[in-house]
This record gives structure tokens, sequence and C-alpha cells, in this order.
């Protein structure tokens, strides 16, 4: 027997020992698997280790009965719960008033008010307190114009700018509701001579009554283990973020930051739980062909909520514009005369921590939105036993709060116990956080867009010979590209403004302009940590720009090839 007749005899029994689908489709799974063991699990189980090492080194609840000792950890938490409450309510409600506006209501100018609910996104949330201060603080315009002092810094001011910073969640969830709101409902409820007040109760209540749950929690969950804002204007008033800021830098105590960051951890876990749950009741109320509403201009509705509308618009333009106009300002606020000085920086390295998150945001989006992506192909051929516990796990990084997972990282890379330790103190790192941190929502995204996906087109490709390999490049990839285009950006543009995940990572000779603006206004240069800010949310403006303009050009060349 020839070698060539041996060689063909064993390459078809060499391809049943490793079928080069299934090991692809392994390596997509596993890949991302490791990822999130590496820099999601693993970082949690050293915070809790840590919480439970005593000062001797040995194990115990010794750190927990300290801290739930302590008047300091009650008086945070207790604050955290109300000021989250606080502005939860005020949110939602806005919120509320806002989607309704947008999507129910017949008034111009509705495109203002979606450029206002965008700006909190594209800014580091601790600009929303800037904002505040320059408006209201001691040498604002109110007290400088008026002669009243007013006391922003506390309560109030940091519920006011947690506010801002939690409406434009509360807006995307609630809209995302009333457009599947079918308007025949509407058109055969007033057939039935129902008046609008009553169509309002018992057809758009319940039907966002879910949305309205899911928003709730999602508000709470990102004010209350906000730090920006809290640094900024919070004061005295202590909440939880804080609190583990000063355990950690302020008395170099890991192990109690450890135990803080864990019971921050319940109501945000508890929160997330109910969140989930609400969406999922909310995603079995969706409906197949619906017919958009177009609501025709009544003017006892119209006029009042436009007004509403208007006004809320206005209070962010306000707050945000006014941190753009303090970075022109020769003196504030005694000389308004216009200068460029404050974008002269040179302190906290100049500008050079800018271009590094440019770099850093840049890395966490390319290869956020490849890992993301493979895990959606790997898990399109794995069998759902294993899909299902892998899909809980890549859900799970939006449980846990930037400033814990922070934390997680400073405990587990600044250690010289592990090989990861080489990855302290490097861009590497902090881009890796990044997408760790948003790792829920990218994955949510792509997975939107995979579910949207004809599996006709796949099974085509295989019965014409095509491997996942290619299938997924050129069948998969070109069909979801606009979901990969949006998490790209959203991947960019959130690395640009997060300040509680990085604040831990930083180093004298590595940090990110979030942190820089902090450290600007710490300062007491709060003009040029304006000027800072501003130069951010240009940056990520533009980013904003570039990812409507790559979605509707994919929209239509998609049009185009439907059509052809």
């Amino acid at each position: 027997m020839s070698v060539e007749t041996v060689g063909a005899q064993a390459a078809p029994t060499f391809r049943k020992w490793i079928d080069s689908d299934k090991a692809l489709a392994a390596i997509c799974v596993i890949v991302p698997l490791i990822g999130l063991f590496l820099f999601f699990i693993y970082p949690m189980i050293i915070v809790f280790i840590r919480s439970i090492t005593t000062a001797d080194g040995t194990y115990g609840l010794a750190n927990y009965a300290e801290i739930l000792a302590s008047k300091g950890f009650w008086r945070a938490t207790q604050h955290s719960l109300v000021m989250g409450g606080t502005t939860t309510i005020l949110s939602v409600f806005l919120g509320f008033i806002i989607a309704l506006g947008l999507h129910r209501c017949a008034f111009p100018g509705k495109t203002l008010i979606r450029v206002a609910i965008v700006l909190p996104l594209i800014a580091p949330s601790l600009v929303q307190a800037l904002g505040l201060i320059f408006i209201l603080g001691r040498n604002g315009l109110i007290s400088q114009f008026s002669g009243v002092e007013m006391e922003i810094y506390g309560f109030w001011g940091l519920v006011i700018a947690n506010t801002l910073y939690g409406l434009p969640q509360a807006v995307m969830i609630i809209s995302a509701a009333l457009v599947l709101l079918d308007a025949r409902i509407y058109e055969a409820a007033d057939v039935l001579g129902s008046s609008p007040l009553r169509q309002f109760r018992d057809l758009t209540l319940p039907a966002v009554t879910f949305a309205l749950l899911s928003a709730s929690f999602v508000v709470f969950t990102i004010t209350i283990t906000d730090f920006g804002n809290a640094a900024v204007i919070g004061g005295d008033y202590s909440v939880l973020a804080t609190e583990i800021y000063s355990q950690v830098i302020g008395q170099r105590n890991f192990n109690m930051g450890a135990v803080v960051g864990i019971m921050l951890l319940i109501p945000t876990i508890l929160s997330y739980y109910i969140e989930r749950q609400a969406m999922k009741r909310q995603k079995t109320q969706k409906a197949t062909n619906i017919h958009s509403y177009v609501p025709r201009f009544q003017a006892i509705r119209d006029v009042p909520m436009g007004i509403l509308n208007f006004l809320i618009a206005a209070l962010i333009l306000s707050v945000i514009g006014i941190v753009i106009y303090a970075s022109f300002v020769k003196l504030w606020p005694y000389n308004f005369d216009f200068t460029l000085k404050h974008y002269n920086i040179t302190l906290a390295g100049g500008y050079s921590s800018l271009w590094m998150t440019i770099w850093i945001s840049i890395g966490a989006a390319v290869a956020g939105t490849l890992a993301v992506f493979t895990l959606a192909i790997g898990l399109r051929h794995t069998p759902e036993m294993i899909a299902q516990p892998v899909r809980i796990l890549a859900a799970m990084p939006a449980a846990v709060p930037g400033m814990v997972l922070g934390l997680a990282y400073i405990l587990t890379f600044n250690s010289t116990a592990t090989p990861l330790y080489l990855l302290y103190g490097t861009a590497t790192l902090i881009a890796v956080i990044n997408f760790y941190h948003y790792h829920t929502q990218a994955y949510l995204t792509v997975m939107t867009g995979f579910r949207q996906f004809p599996s006709e087109l796949a099974e085509a490709g295989s019965a014409l010979g095509a491997g996942i390999g290619r299938i997924s490049t050129t069948i998969i990839a070109p069909f979801v590209a606009p979901m990969l285009v949006s998490v790209f950006f959203f991947l960019f543009m959130r690395s640009m403004v997060t300040l509680s995940a990085v604040v831990f990572l930083t180093t004298p000779q590595l940090t990110v302009a979030a942190v820089t603006i902090m450290r600007l206004d710490d300062a007491g240069l709060t003009s040029q940590a304006a000027a800072f800010s501003t130069a951010v949310m240009a940056v990520v403006g533009l980013a904003l720009l570039g990812m409507k303009g790559a979605v509707s050009l994919l929209a239509k060349r998609n049009s185009r090839k439907s059509g052809s």
C-alpha cells in the first residue's frame, strides 16, 4: 500500500477526531470565558477573600463586625439609600414626562429635547456637579446676581446632579416600551368613545409598568454607586462610594474597603435582579406587526407637556452648557471676557491623559467588540446546557458597581503573588476594566442582533460547504454590523468618561481624563476642570456623530441590497 493511500485513509479518521467547526466554536466560547474568569470572577473572589482577612492574616468576620459597628458606615449607608431613592423617584418621574412628550404628544422642537437628553451620556458624571457649582455654588451665577448665598454641597446638590445623570437611562428604557404600543389599540379606544385620560390610565400605564420598574432599578443602581458627583458636590454628605474611596486611598485600609465593597454589592445585586425580572416581563408583552402611534395635536395635552419637556431640557442644557461657557470665561464669575487660557493646562500632566484615554478607549472598543462577537458566535453552536450558564455569566458584570470592580482590580493585580501583576499600572489593564465594566451591555446588544439574524442564511451557507468561520465573517458579521458598530462606539464613549471603575488604577505616570478633571477640581482650578471636561465632551460628541453616520450608512447599504 502506497503512502498516498495510507494518507487518504487517515485523513477522514483524523477529521472525525478533530472537527474544525466544533473546534472553532469551542475556542469562540472558551477564550471569552477565560477573560471573564481572569478579569471578573477571579478579582471578585479576591475582594471577598480580602474582606474576611483580618489584620493578623487569619480569616474571619471581624472586619464585618467592625464595619457594622461603625456609625460612619451606617451613616453612609443611610445617606446612599435616601439619596438613591430620592434620585430614582425624580429621574423616573421626569423621564416618564420626557418619554411621553417624545412619543405620545405632538409639539415642535423634539430634536432639541433629544439632544439635551443625550448630553449627560457624553460627559463624565462629575460634569453635572461642576455645572451646579457654577450656577448655584457660593460663587455661582445666582449668588452673584441675587446676593443670596446657596449651599449646594451635600444632599440636594448630589440629588440634582445624580438626577440629571440618571435621567437619560430612564428616558431610553421608558421610550423603548412606549414605541411598542400599537396605534390600533388607541384607534379602537377612540371609536368606543374612551377619553384620553382613560386611555392613559387603562392602556398606557399598564403597558409601561415594567419599564418604569426597570428604569427605577437601573437609575437606583447607577446613582447609588456613582463616585464622580459625590466626590465633587457631596461635601460632608458621605455615601458608600466615597466611603470605599476613603478606606482605600485615604486610610490605605484595603481589607475594610473590600468589606464596604461587598456591602455595596447587596443593594446593587438585588436591584439588578429585580430589573432583569422586570425586563423579562416587558419582553413577553412585545407584539409583532406593530403600527406606530402618530400623535395628533391636542392643545389641552400637548401645550403643558411641551412646556414641561422644554423646561427639563433647559435644565440639562444649562447645567452642562454653563460648564462649557465657564471654560471660556476669563475669571469666573467676576470677569466674563472671552479667553482660551484655561485650555492651557499644565497641571496633572496636561492633555497627555486625554490622548491616553482616547487610545485606551479605542483598545477597549476594538477588543471588546471582537470578544462579544466571538462569544455570540460560539454560543450559536454550543449545547443549551452549556450555553445557558455562559449567558448568565456574561450578563453578571452589570450587577457589580464600577467602584467595586476597580477595588477588585487593585487588590488582584497589585499583588506579586500572581503573574497578572505585570498588568498593574499599564494602559492595558485600564482598557480591560473599561470593557468588563460594560461587558453586559455590549454582550446583550450583540445578542439582540443575533436574535434578529435569519438562521436560513447560515443554513444556506453550510449547504454550500462554508464553515463556521466563513459564515461568521461573510454572512453573520455584515448582518449584525450595525450592532457591532453601536457596541464599538458605546465602549469607546463609556471608556472616555468613566471614573469610578478606574480611579484606583491610575498612577502618577498613567492617568485618564475623568481623573484629571477630578484632580483639577480638587486643586481649586475649576475653570481648567471645565475646559478639560469640554475637551472630553467634544471627543465623545464626535464619536457619537460618527456612530450615527456609520449606522446610517450601513442601513442604506442593507436597504440597497434588499432592494436589489
